[in-house]
């Protein structure tokens, strides 16, 4: 094993003395310690010992490990550490097959080949960007000049398309509805908006992040991680802002597409474009709820996604309708604040334990993560390997299996409903009344699960906060009045009442022979992988149809493998020195016939779920992604030629 030269995840040089070192590592994840130590010294003895992780888990950082074996491991590192502080701070190269082990052991179980592929792409020890576009040089600078890219959205997958287009060397330009990048999380400024899955493997797999404050990270970081990573690429200038896609249509004759858009200001304009990445997202449109009298209200009321900038809420009696994702996050934040409280839920919600979901990352994790070798990568790793190693396998529905409350689809599930159950009533127990109303009538994880540390459990004991499962039979200008008769005063509504999950696009796009997107989709939205649609050349989706995550990992990693696959068919295009690229019908029409099939064992199809943003209005789902995430990884990282008509 040699030195390898510095890469991006090699750390910062570092001059902090033992003393200091050994404080830090009182904060430090022992398993992604013994990891970090393997790289610094190029000796695997340090994970093939018998000290090591038990399980894994997003939440158990420590592998299950006992305390005085991860005690022993830090007062170990101490004197390696210093002496690789001393001697340069210069990792060692690893080969594939010893990385390999060491995700092994840090899982605590085998890697599957293809598993281990996945990681190695998404982890690039050798600090490589295994997906960055190296093609550009080899297509003429005239095709390159004549084949402009219209990028719609300026969120986690727009950011990422600009970084790859620059990199092609295409010209291309970013619509963007708001006023700054980030897409959702520009949008959602209400008080306790945070990311649900781990802030470690919330960031692009290239420009990892050592700065998060919480484990799962609030609004202001997020937009400010999405900023900076727009700004490093040079993408600003490529950017408009405030300008809203009023439509696409393609124009057969030249082979390219006329998007129109309309800037704040009323001014229109049509972009010409060979390309166009859809890169809306699927949660941008709210959902408001269709009640008597929703505009007679007197106080001020505004969708989540939408609350104002400087509205003070304190002292007010609020109302909040919807309990889900945003309701979930906003009510025990703003709870000690108003002077009343009252949630109105349609529906309740499973929530799943997690003690981290509001905890601080400590500073001697900070320090890790900025200093040792790769220790910030196998943080990532531990934080996602276990989610992408059961897929979707545990949420299966097993015909054989009998629940008499409808609670549970297979054995696996019903062990998760078990331990849902055992928090649940843990936080509750002098609250009998509050289980009643709480209690989810339908199968375990068969809607988007809450996480939580206990704070929405503490939030609805509070003396000052109302839980209502009454139906909402109107809405006055005072207040919300309820089938029951009674009226709820309120000062401010607020609609956390979710989106329009199944409409993915605001405006429709017309393909080839006049064929409107929207109305070949209606309310059974299709694409193939989620990136392409039969009629519509040279357009891609990210975060189309059926590519919705409820299992595996975070949303990065679609967004990065969805516009991977786009690049690869431009590229086919130019290379061919043809006009366009079109997935071919029927292969379009067999995948849809596949998913559909699959998705329909999963639990989130199940028919006691009723009121959920996942199915359409015929109870179908065609929002979610039923695959194994190595298996989409596999499925998107090339373009199968026999799949497309390039012409």
């Amino acid at each position: 094993m040699s030195e390898s030269p510095r890469h991006p995840h090699a750390g910062l040089p570092f001059d902090d003395d033992d003393a200091a070192i050994a404080r830090a590592l009182e904060d430090a994840s022992v398993p992604a310690l013994l990891c970090s130590l393997v790289h610094m010294t190029g000796d695997p003895s340090w994970i093939r010992g018998e000290r090591r992780p038990r399980m894994g888990g997003p939440t158990l950082l420590d592998g299950g490990m006992p305390p005085e074996e991860q005690a022993a491991v830090r007062e170990e590192a101490v004197p390696v550490i210093a002496a690789y502080r001393d001697a340069g701070c210069q990792p060692k190269t690893l080969s594939r097959e010893l990385l390999t082990e060491m995700m092994e052991f840090a899982a605590a179980r085998p890697m599957p080949e293809r598993q281990a592929d996945l990681f190695h792409f998404d982890l690039q020890f050798d600090g490589r960007d295994p997906a960055a576009i190296t093609w550009g040089d080899e297509i003429d600078a005239a095709v390159k000049a004549d084949s402009p890219v219209v990028v719609i959205g300026a969120g986690m997958a727009g950011i990422h398309a600009g970084i790859r287009l620059t990199q092609a060397g295409l010209p291309f330009t970013i619509v963007e509805k708001n006023a700054g990048p980030g897409g959702t999380w520009w949008e959602n400024r209400y008080p306790g908006a945070r990311v649900d899955v781990a802030s470690h493997q919330y960031c692009y797999a290239f420009e990892p992040a050592d700065h998060w404050s919480e484990y799962y990270c609030q609004h202001p970081e997020l937009r400010a991680y999405f900023t900076r990573v727009l700004d490093k690429y040079g993408l600003r200038p490529r950017c408009r802002f405030e300008t809203e896609v009023t439509g696409a249509a393609w124009d057969e004759a030249s082979a390219r597409w006329r998007v129109s858009t309309r800037a704040s200001d009323g001014r229109e304009e049509v972009l010409e474009a060979r390309f166009v990445i859809s890169a809306v997202g699927s949660l941008n449109i709210p959902r408001m709820p269709d009640i008597e009298g929703i505009d007679s209200f007197a106080g001020p009321s505004f969708h989540s996604t939408r609350w104002p900038e400087g509205f003070e809420h304190r002292g007010l009696r609020f109302a909040l309708l919807g309990a889900g994702a945003s309701g979930f996050q906003v009510a025990p934040t703003i709870a000690d604040e108003v002077e009343h409280l009252a949630i109105f839920q349609r529906t309740a919600q499973w929530v799943m334990p997690n003690p981290i979901y509001h905890t601080p990352v400590p500073e001697g994790e900070t320090w890790a993560m900025r200093h040792l070798p790769c220790y910030g990568r196998w943080l990532r790793f531990l934080m996602t390997q276990s989610g992408i190693a059961a897929g979707a396998a545990p949420f299966v529905i097993d015909p054989d299996h009998h629940d008499p409350d409808h609670r549970s689809v297979n054995a696996i599930n019903a062990a998760t409903r078990d331990a849902l159950l055992e928090f649940m009533y843990g936080h509750l127990s002098d609250r009998p009344d509050l289980v009643e109303k709480v209690l989810p009538d339908y199968p375990a994880m068969g809607k988007r699960i809450l996480q939580d540390n206990g704070s929405w459990f503490r939030c609805l004991k509070k003396p000052n906060v109302e839980l209502v499962r009454t139906a909402i039979e109107r809405i006055e200008p005072e207040g919300i009045r309820t089938a029951d008769g009674v009226l709820h005063r309120a000062d401010a509504i607020c609609y956390a009442t979710g989106f329009r999950h199944n409409d993915f696009l605001a405006f429709d796009v017309i393909g080839r022979n006049g064929t409107s997107l929207h109305e070949q989709w209606g309310d059974e939205p299709t694409a193939y992988l989620g990136i392409t649609v039969p009629r519509f050349p040279n357009f891609f989706l990210c975060y189309g149809p059926g590519t919705n995550l409820a299992h595996s990992a975070g949303l990065f990693f679609h967004s990065e493998f969805q516009t991977m696959h786009a690049m690869d068919a431009i590229h086919r295009v130019l290379a061919a020195d043809a006009r366009t690229i079109e997935v071919r019908e029927d292969v379009h029409d067999r995948y849809v016939d596949t998913l559909t099939s699959e998705i329909g064992n999963l639990v989130w199809a199940h028919p006691t779920i009723q009121h959920s943003h996942y199915k359409n209005p015929d109870g179908k789902v065609y929002t979610l992604s039923p695959w194994p995430m190595d298996q989409y990884w596999e499925m998107t990282r090339e373009v199968d030629p026999a799949d497309y008509r390039v012409e």
